[in-house]
């Protein structure tokens, strides 16, 4: 039985001597928090509280104030927490609900969090929910956020392996910028050399989650909604000229189906194979007729172009519908490029669609005096571009108006909009004169996608935002194609010319729910300034660091002499990598003689290493002070006492005492010790004998 509790006593004494100091925990906590803010819209309200109250719960413990929980009521808090989990995900499985899980797990880990041991374990999760924020957030200033967590992480390595050390903070901080300063160079030679291979598969990163966008569906009031949000659709970079604002119409997809109040695709959703787009797909110079997207994430397979376009790079793909598509939702930020053709295209004009009943479709009832006015027209005119100029002149006489605060429809919403209210936004007047464009028996169709963009900094590129969302009609007139007919431009001519901001000036409803947008207010030149150059940093970020690929490397290495291809990149990258640690080898040396020839006890060890080597006394690794001075002893007896204080001295300096106290009078003493040292060593002989008093191995 006594033996048992000795072996527990041990135990405890061991545990206890390995427990994480309260220095080395709170820079774990704090960049566990840093690293959460990435995440922050995307995590649960009850996960993130989770996350405080778990880490705040070992701090506590840290402080004495609180005890950890034990193995029962650690399970019983994780059964909690994952039931609950499992109930808000609701068996949906994306890689979102998958970082939730991932992030639950890390908060679970706190309340076993305490030895150094555990202090490692948490320190390599930490590291791995950096690399998973980059699935969500590729910013700069997000990547900013996550190399800052980073950063607290190593401090905290250094803290946790020397706790008690004086000054062991400001020397850490000084190591890891040095670190920084060394190793940068490599990092920026192996990311520009490093072979980029396409991965031998891929899957989605991102599914199951609501983007802010446009969709495939079009009720009244969802693009007025729309409008109320700045974030980011598209930039757009030209190589000529960039087109006038009124001819920035974006086109993204097309609605032809009318169900009561909503236009949807005729087609149902088609198939999505898995896998993510190609995202480098702009390279080379722009000539004068191209331009280049650089799209937000969208999940969506559906590209953005001017009219007339035509595809250059081969990750989008046109339809019979004169629209581009991706082969896979977008799923992170995608890159393209386009090219203005400056005359028709093929199909855009000629002969009448092939399926004609598609874009004449109507519900069978409602909206009654909408159709009587489509058959009035078709009856008066007989002429589909009449019909087309005459109703475009009714929203331009009458008193229609534009406004981000259209009122409730009933349920004939058509009707009320063409002769009561007289009151919406573009989606309304998109869907109601296609509406009378088909009863008059003219094919018609609804667009949606953007129009406008404002200038990035120093007009480097356009800025494309959800409030630019806009819908419009295109009607088949014979000999001409698809022709553009736009009411909001009749109606509103401003928002066509300049944008939504001086169409909604009157009534004050630009981003009237968004008080944090610097959009909101224009009128704040500093602001601007300040927002314009944030989104060009990251623009630049996004294409030459995020969006730099195989595609994009095999480009820039093309301009270079020799014509360089993967092979050479291999034998660039070994190079990079073997030339790296020589220099690194070298610096370490030269810092390491540097050192020792300002430090004046270094000289005067390494001048009694030198004297140990003449007297046949060769210095052995990892060798004391006093083991040395005991085998010169043997060899030099006339030279043992010497010998003695001096390895002593040498004991007492590095170890014994705060260097710099004395240091000078000790000096001097251990330069005389010396002298004499090499005196009496050099006039005895090598002896055999083992001097008195000195059995080996003594320190």
């Amino acid at each position: 039985m006594k033996y048992f509790r000795n072996r527990s006593a041990k135990r405890e004494v061991s545990e206890t001597a390995e427990l994480v100091s309260g220095k080395a925990l709170i820079w774990l906590i704090a960049s566990f928090a840093l690293l959460l803010v990435p995440q922050w819209d995307r995590l649960p309200v009850w996960l993130l509280a989770s996350c405080a109250v778990l880490a705040g719960w070992r701090w506590l413990a840290q402080s004495g104030r609180v005890r950890l929980p034990g193995k029962w009521l650690r399970s019983g808090i994780m059964l909690a927490l994952v039931a609950v989990y499992i109930a808000t995900v609701q068996g949906r499985f994306t890689v979102e609900t998958a970082a939730s899980f991932f992030v639950l797990a890390v908060g679970l880990k706190w309340l076993e969090t305490r030895s150094v041991r555990d202090f490692y374990v948490l320190f390599f999760i930490l590291v791995y929910l950096a690399t998973v924020n980059f699935l969500f957030r590729q910013e700069i200033h997000w990547s900013v956020i996550n190399l800052a967590g980073v950063v607290l992480l190593l401090v905290g390595l250094q803290v946790v392996n020397a706790p008690e050390i004086p000054g062991a903070l400001k020397s850490g901080w000084r190591r890891l910028g040095m670190m920084l300063l060394k190793t940068l160079p490599i990092v920026v030679l192996l990311f520009v050399f490093f072979p980029r291979m396409a991965p031998l598969w891929s899957v989605p990163l991102v599914s199951g989650e609501a983007r802010t966008g446009i969709s495939d569906s079009m009720t009244p009031g969802d693009i007025s909604s729309l409008a109320q949000s700045s974030e980011r659709a598209f930039r757009v970079t030209f190589g000529g000229e960039t087109p006038a604002y009124r001819d920035r119409y974006w086109r993204g997809l097309i609605l032809d189906r009318l169900d009561g109040e909503t236009w949807q695709q005729g087609f149902g959703r088609q198939f999505r194979r898995p896998g993510r787009v190609s995202v480098d797909g702009g390279v080379g110079e722009l000539e004068s007729n191209q331009y280049d997207v650089l799209m937000e994430p969208t999940d969506q397979t559906w590209a953005f172009a001017l009219e007339n376009s035509r595809a250059v790079s081969d990750n989008v793909k046109p339809n019979d519908e004169d629209l581009f598509r991706f082969d896979r939702p977008a799923d992170s930020p995608v890159r393209y490029r386009m090219a203005l053709s400056g005359q028709d295209l093929p199909g855009v004009s000629g002969a009448e669609p092939d399926n004609v009943e598609r874009y004449l479709q109507l519900p069978r009832t409602g909206n009654p005096r909408a159709r009587a006015l489509g058959q009035d027209l078709a009856d008066e005119y007989n002429n589909p571009e009449a019909i087309v100029r005459h109703l475009l002149d009714r929203f331009r006489e009458q008193e229609y108006f534009y406004t981000l605060r259209p009122p409730a429809m009933p349920e004939d919403g058509i009707d009320a909009l063409l002769f009561d209210e007289k009151r919406g936004f573009c989606a309304h007047y998109a869907g109601a004169a296609t509406f009378v464009l088909r009863a008059a028996g003219i094919p018609a169709r609804v667009v949606v996608g953007y129009q406008g963009g404002d200038s990035g900094a120093d007009d480097e590129y356009l800025i494309v935002r959800q409030y630019d969302a806009h819908a419009w009609v295109e009607a088949w007139v014979p000999g001409q194609g698809w022709v553009r007919m736009d009411p909001t431009a009749a109606i509103a001519p401003q928002r066509i010319e300049s944008g939504l901001r001086d169409a909604v000036a009157e009534e004050g409803s630009f981003l009237e729910n968004d008080w944090t947008s610097p959009q909101r207010y224009g009128d704040m030149a500093m602001l601007q300034w300040a927002s314009l150059q944030l989104d060009r940093m990251n623009y630049h970020w996004q294409r030459w660091v995020v969006g730099y690929q195989g595609q994009s490397q095999m480009d820039l290495m093309s301009r270079l002499p020799g014509g360089i291809g993967l092979r050479e990149l291999g034998y660039i990258t070994a190079g990079i990598v073997g030339a790296g640690l020589l220099l690194a080898g070298l610096i370490t040396a030269w810092h390491y003689r540097r050192n020792e020839s300002r430090d004046p006890f270094s000289r005067l060890v390494g001048r009694w290493h030198r004297l140990c080597d003449r007297a046949g006394v060769p210095v052995r690794h990892g060798e004391t002070p006093s083991q040395l001075a005991f085998r010169l002893a043997r060899a030099k007896p006339a030279a043992a006492g010497t010998a003695t204080a001096f390895a002593r001295m040498i004991n007492k300096h590095y170890y014994g005492r705060e260097p710099g106290i004395g240091a000078r009078s000790e000096l001097a003493r251990m330069k005389r010790l010396l002298a004499t040292m090499k005196r009496q060593a050099e006039r005895q002989p090598q002896a055999d004998r083992q001097p008195p008093g000195h059995p080996e191995g003594n320190h």
